[in-house]
Parts: C-alpha cells; structure tokens; sequence
C-alpha cells in the first residue's frame, strides 16, 4: 500500500473513531472512553504523517512503533466500548475493530520490513 493511500486511511480511521466516540453516552464511562479513543485513533494518524518524513531509518521505525501501540490501543478501546453495549451501532463499532486490527498489521508488517531493511544496509556498510 502507497503512502498517501496509508495516510487517508489513517486519517478516515481517526475521523470515524471521533465520529462513534461521539455518539457515547453522557457518562462517566462514555466520557473516559471517548477521551481514550479520540487520543489514541488521532495519535495513530499523526505519528503515521511524522514516520513519513522521519529523518533516518532508526527514527521511521521508533515512530512507526508508535504507530502500531495506537492502532492496537484504539482497536482495545473499541473492544471495550463494544463488550459494555456502549453504542446499539454495533456494525459501525465492528467496522472499526476490523480496521483497527488491519492497520496494525499493516504497519508490523511495515516495521519489519524496515528493520529487515536497516540491518542488510548496516550489514553491506560493514563488508565494504
């Protein structure tokens, strides 16, 4: 997947996460999980933007990291909000688990690759 589709995806993934979180009830419970979700589902997409011009290969990975805690986090808050019959929006609610668990993987998979990238390079230098 391109950059530039990753960061509309993220950035829709933040949107509708605001969007659900919204619609929690006026409670102490609604207002925590609203809080959590709408840190941790924006975060996703602003570390996202700041992996992208991460100025070395080491900086793209420790922000990508990030990336993936707020993905999982935000995929948590979901569940939890979920499994205490928040919303009676319950596809909304799985749709966006299901992006969620997609984005994390999606940038594991991404941090691998990158680390797996960062050591052949580091591995190369040395045998020059």
């Amino acid at each position: 997947m391109m950059e530039r589709d990753l960061k509309i995806r993220t950035k829709k993934f933040a949107h509708n996460c605001v969007k659900i979180s919204l619609m929690f009830p006026e409670n102490k419970l609604g207002y925590h999980l609203k809080g959590q979700l709408i840190r941790c589902s924006t975060s996703v997409a602003a570390n996202y933007r700041a992996a992208c011009i991460a100025q070395s290969k080491k900086s793209f990975v420790a922000k990508l990291s990030i990336v993936i805690e707020e993905a999982d986090e935000s995929n948590f808050w979901l569940e939890f909000a979920k499994d205490e019959n928040i919303l009676s929006e319950i596809e909304l609610m799985n749709e966006l688990i299901n992006e969620s668990k997609e984005l994390t993987s999606i940038f594991i998979s991404s941090r691998k690759t990158a680390q797996k990238n960062e050591k052949n390079e580091k591995n190369k230098n040395n045998n020059q």
